[in-house]
Protein backbone atom coordinates (compact mmCIF):
# COMPACT_ATOMS: atom_id res chain seq x y z
CA UNK A 1 0.00 0.00 0.00
CA UNK A 2 1.50 3.37 -1.30
CA UNK A 3 0.50 6.54 1.35
CA UNK A 4 0.50 9.88 -0.28
CA UNK A 5 0.75 13.16 1.84
CA UNK A 6 -1.13 16.21 1.15
CA UNK A 7 0.69 19.64 1.47
CA UNK A 8 -1.72 20.78 4.05
CA UNK A 9 -0.67 17.22 5.99
CA UNK A 10 3.10 17.36 5.40
CA UNK A 11 3.18 21.23 6.94
CA UNK A 12 1.37 20.31 10.61
CA UNK A 13 3.90 17.58 11.07
CA UNK A 14 6.92 19.49 10.28
CA UNK A 15 5.98 21.28 13.69
CA UNK A 16 5.53 18.69 15.34
CA UNK A 17 8.72 17.02 17.83
CA UNK A 18 10.31 13.81 17.38
CA UNK A 19 8.16 12.04 20.01
CA UNK A 20 4.45 13.26 18.44
CA UNK A 21 6.44 12.52 15.29
CA UNK A 22 6.86 8.82 16.37
CA UNK A 23 3.58 8.75 17.99
CA UNK A 24 1.78 9.84 14.77
CA UNK A 25 4.00 6.84 12.61
CA UNK A 26 2.12 4.48 15.43
CA UNK A 27 -1.38 5.63 14.60
CA UNK A 28 -0.79 5.80 10.54
CA UNK A 29 0.69 2.27 11.01
CA UNK A 30 -2.85 1.41 12.83
CA UNK A 31 -4.29 2.45 9.93
CA UNK A 32 -2.67 0.53 7.26
CA UNK A 33 -2.97 -2.23 9.19
CA UNK A 34 -7.00 -1.78 9.50
CA UNK A 35 -8.24 0.90 6.69
CA UNK A 36 -11.66 0.89 7.90
CA UNK A 37 -10.38 2.16 11.60
CA UNK A 38 -11.41 5.62 11.15
CA UNK A 39 -15.08 6.88 11.01
CA UNK A 40 -16.56 6.78 7.25
CA UNK A 41 -18.22 10.62 6.82
CA UNK A 42 -21.24 11.49 4.95
CA UNK A 43 -22.23 14.61 2.79
CA UNK A 44 -19.94 16.99 1.91
CA UNK A 45 -16.92 14.14 3.53
CA UNK A 46 -18.37 11.24 1.37
CA UNK A 47 -15.27 9.10 1.11
CA UNK A 48 -13.13 10.91 3.81
CA UNK A 49 -12.49 8.31 6.97
CA UNK A 50 -11.48 10.46 10.32
CA UNK A 51 -9.43 8.88 12.84
CA UNK A 52 -9.14 10.06 16.47
CA UNK A 53 -5.80 9.70 18.92
CA UNK A 54 -4.11 11.43 21.32
CA UNK A 55 -0.83 12.87 21.42
CA UNK A 56 0.05 14.12 25.58
CA UNK A 57 -3.52 15.73 26.31
CA UNK A 58 -4.47 16.79 23.12
CA UNK A 59 -7.10 14.62 20.35
CA UNK A 60 -6.28 14.95 16.98
CA UNK A 61 -7.93 14.22 13.93
CA UNK A 62 -6.48 12.48 10.87
CA UNK A 63 -8.22 12.71 8.16
CA UNK A 64 -7.31 10.07 4.89
CA UNK A 65 -8.83 8.44 1.76
CA UNK A 66 -8.87 4.86 0.25
CA UNK A 67 -8.26 4.68 -3.18
CA UNK A 68 -7.07 1.46 -5.52
CA UNK A 69 -4.88 0.25 -3.04
CA UNK A 70 -3.36 3.72 -2.01
CA UNK A 71 -3.99 5.60 1.48
CA UNK A 72 -3.62 9.67 1.21
CA UNK A 73 -3.45 11.27 4.44
CA UNK A 74 -5.64 14.42 3.75
CA UNK A 75 -5.22 16.75 6.93
CA UNK A 76 -4.23 16.56 10.72
CA UNK A 77 -5.41 18.62 13.46
CA UNK A 78 -6.98 19.07 16.58
CA UNK A 79 -10.76 19.50 16.37
CA UNK A 80 -11.18 23.19 16.44
CA UNK A 81 -12.61 24.44 13.08
CA UNK A 82 -11.43 20.52 11.67
CA UNK A 83 -13.83 20.18 9.89
CA UNK A 84 -14.85 23.80 8.32
CA UNK A 85 -11.01 23.26 7.27
CA UNK A 86 -11.45 20.03 5.63
CA UNK A 87 -14.43 20.80 3.42
CA UNK A 88 -12.76 23.89 2.53
CA UNK A 89 -9.57 22.05 1.96
CA UNK A 90 -11.02 19.65 -0.32
CA UNK A 91 -13.40 22.28 -2.42
CA UNK A 92 -10.53 24.02 -3.08
CA UNK A 93 -8.42 20.82 -4.42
Amino acid sequence: MAIYQSRIFEKRVKRFSKKEKKILDQEIKRIVGNPSIGQEKKGDLSGVYVYKFKIKTLQYLLAYRIFEDNLELIMLGPHENYYRDLKSYLKRK
